[in-house]
């Protein structure tokens, strides 16, 4: 199948999902979700749909499961919306992406925080050499003349 028909469908599955978590799915236990991205099986059989939940990882799993258990109505607002011949079945999955990059932006702050100010900033404060400041305006005004 066409990758740009897979890309269609997957992002069609993502509005649906999230605009049915949001507004129509009533289970308590669903709450503070957000859908990341889906991606289909080249057959349109299956589809994972990726969450990031925010919370405790109990508070995650219980979300997860809620969501599982609402699969089968997300299923019927996408059969309505796709019309194809098959409603890929949908497989909720917990994303981490949004976890990991959370984690790096701390580690990297707390690097920051502990080290040294870099080399490069070092270097900056102190400006150019005067004779690399006229080299360069020479070799700049040679290339208008010639160039």
């Amino acid at each position: 199948m066409k990758m740009h028909r897979l890309a269609r469908v997957a992002e069609a599955i993502r509005e649906v999902a999230s605009e049915t978590i949001l507004y129509e799915v009533r289970d308590p236990r669903v709450k503070l979700v957000t859908v990341t991205r889906a991606e289909v099986s080249g057959d349109l059989q299956h589809a994972k749909v990726y969450v990031s939940i925010m919370g405790t990882e109990k508070e995650q799993q219980l979300t997860l499961r809620g969501l599982r258990h609402a699969a089968g109505f997300i299923q019927s607002k996408l059969a309505r919306r796709l019309q194809t011949r098959f409603t890929p079945v949908l497989h909720f999955v917990l994303d981490q992406g949004v976890k990991h990059s959370i984690e790096m932006t701390r580690l990297i702050n707390e690097a920051l925080a502990q080290g040294k100010p870099p080399p490069a900033a070092a270097d900056e404060t102190e400006g150019p050499a005067p004779d690399d400041a006229e080299g360069a305006a020479d070799g700049d005004a040679a290339e208008a003349e010639g160039g």
